[in-house]
């Protein structure tokens, strides 16, 4: 999920979508593809046994939710060899006996599990159902999936799980081709207008969901699938990038029902919008000199001179694009916020910087093809001009209603002179999220705080040190949060450190999620 959005099409607070790197961008001859590593072939539905029931999983439940704790559920095939079922849970938790959703569940089995595993790559805003289905056997070891199967959910406002359903495709387009500029009132005031049109289009096709999409209430929805679909008396978990949040928000709600937690690449619940998207700013500038170093040193690279040079040299063709859209193959053109969404997806994965050269090389020569099919694959668009999820108006939804962030004027241009100062290639482009959220409907409904644990499971808490999306001090701080917990690192450049080649890494994910063994707080890889 990733890239700024500085009031268009991509992530709708400021920030950079959060999700694991479990993708590697690469180039065709004639076009880019997004593609998931590996072709191991799905387990079908029936192989492996089923967990036994825990008789003690829904023990403890409120009165008021007892319903939803005691429903059955029915798995049947779908997609790609995987089973599927609907949890049903209420919109609104304050109030249970009112409207209620169903929430969509994949589980992919494993040949000899005893147990489950719940995951989450994050966004928000990311389906876990994609992530089982097309990166279970890819991403997760033969160890992990011989003892676990493997359960994702769309949480709520997501895809499959009563989405929020905002533009169709031509609208979405259009919005994308948008290029105000909000260093002028005026431009500003142009910005506030279009995000007004796209929340009166939420508002009209989403439902009674809208005022309810939001982590805390996600969260609560985990424990009822704890419950009713994995039939656990403790919640064994695997979350990635925003997964983290949704991870420590349930340890904080439910303490005694948490069982192995792995949380990778950590956000850190402590902080407001304004030190989020402060931070990944930094994040992503720091990944681009890792990038131009790397470039330099090689032939066919786009930039010339030294690292110094090579980024003024990046910011000279970004400002061109700002102040003048660059033209493309595809009956489009590329604004300035296209051009940094689809600049920073191989920021995330450094296997995916050869795919960047290629995007800069063209780009350097008038073509921005290559970089508007970047992001058309940041905003899950497909080449026939559908938008295979709803991943850009979930985003915006929960960050409206997990942050309060700025909207006044005075304060947007603040948080921009920041940004500036944080990242002097992207920071304008993470600058005035405020845009998204000013009319939105609901108020925020969470207030930014440290983790509080009082659980007695160890919860493993994994950093990167070149993350750019979830910078590594935020992984130190939640681990001092939590409290119990354990911090394991990875010496490395990406965003999140499991499933991405790091053999020390993964042993020791492994051993903790299936054999128990924690790592020593403060293990590197």
């Amino acid at each position: 999920m990733p890239a700024p959005r500085q009031g268009a099409p991509l992530p709708a607070a400021g920030t950079a979508r959060l999700r694991a790197a479990v993708v590697a961008v690469v180039s065709g001859l004639a076009a880019l593809a997004l593609v998931l590593t590996g072709c191991t072939p799905f387990l079908s539905p029936g192989s492996g046994p089923t967990p036994d029931t825990d008789t003690s999983a829904t023990a403890g439940a409120p009165p008021e939710l007892e319903k939803f704790y005691q429903q059955k559920v029915e798995w049947s095939s779908c997609e790609n060899n995987l089973e599927c079922t609907k949890v049903t849970v209420p919109v609104d938790y304050s109030k249970p006996g009112g409207e209620t959703i169903q929430l969509a569940v994949a589980r992919l089995k494993g040949k000899n599990a005893s147990s489950n595993l719940l995951v989450n790559p994050g966004g928000p805003g990311v389906s876990a159902i994609d992530l089982v289905r097309d990166a279970g056997t890819t991403m997760f070891s033969d160890k992990l999936r011989s003892a676990y199967n493997l359960i994702g959910w769309d949480p709520r406002g997501v895809k499959r799980s009563a989405p929020v359903t905002c533009f169709d495709g031509p609208q979405e387009d259009a919005r994308r081709q948008q290029n105000p500029d909000y260093s002028t009132d005026a431009g500003l005031e142009e910005a506030f207008a279009e995000q007004l049109k796209l929340i009166d289009a939420c508002k009209a096709n989403t439902g009674p969901v809208l005022a309810h999409t939001d982590t805390i209430s996600s969260a609560k929805d985990m424990d009822i699938i704890r419950a009713v679909a994995m039939g656990q008396s403790k919640l064994n978990y695997a979350g990635f990038s925003y997964g983290t949040l949704l991870g420590s928000t349930y340890a904080g709600l439910f303490p005694d029902r948490v069982g192995r937690f792995a949380l990778d690449g950590a956000l850190d619940p402590a902080l407001d919008s304004t030190q989020v998207t402060v931070g990944q700013a930094k994040g992503f500038e720091d990944a681009l000199h890792a990038y131009v170093r790397s470039c330099i040193s090689k032939s066919g690279c786009p930039m010339s001179g030294n690292e110094n040079d090579a980024i003024i040299q990046i910011q000279a063709l970004l400002q061109s694009v700002k102040e003048q859209p660059m033209p493309t193959t595809e009956g489009r053109v590329l604004p300035g916020t296209d051009f940094v969404n689809g600049f920073i997806l191989p920021l995330y994965n450094n296997t995916n910087w050869p795919v960047l050269t290629q995007a800069l090389t063209s780009a350097f020569r008038g073509d921005g093809t290559a970089m508007l099919r970047l992001a058309d694959l940041a905003a899950d668009r497909d080449s026939n001009g559908t938008y295979s999820s709803n991943s850009t108006y979930a985003f915006m939804a929960y960050n409206c209603l997990d942050y309060n962030t700025p909207s006044d004027t005075t304060s947007m241009r603040n948080e921009a002179d920041q940004l500036h100062q944080a990242s002097p290639t992207f920071g304008d482009f993470f600058a005035y999220g405020g845009v998204n959220c000013r009319d939105w409907p609901t108020k925020p409904v969470r207030t930014p705080a440290p983790a509080h644990y009082t659980g007695g499971s160890t919860i493993l808490v994994v950093g990167t040190t070149g993350d750019p999306a979830t910078p590594y001090p935020w992984a130190q701080s939640l681990r001092s949060e939590l409290g119990n917990a354990s911090l394991l690192t990875f010496n490395g450049e990406g965003h999140t450190a499991y499933g991405r080649g790091s053999s020390c890494i993964d042993k020791a994910v492994d051993g903790f999620l299936v054999d128990g063994t924690v790592p020593k707080d403060g293990t590197r890889c």
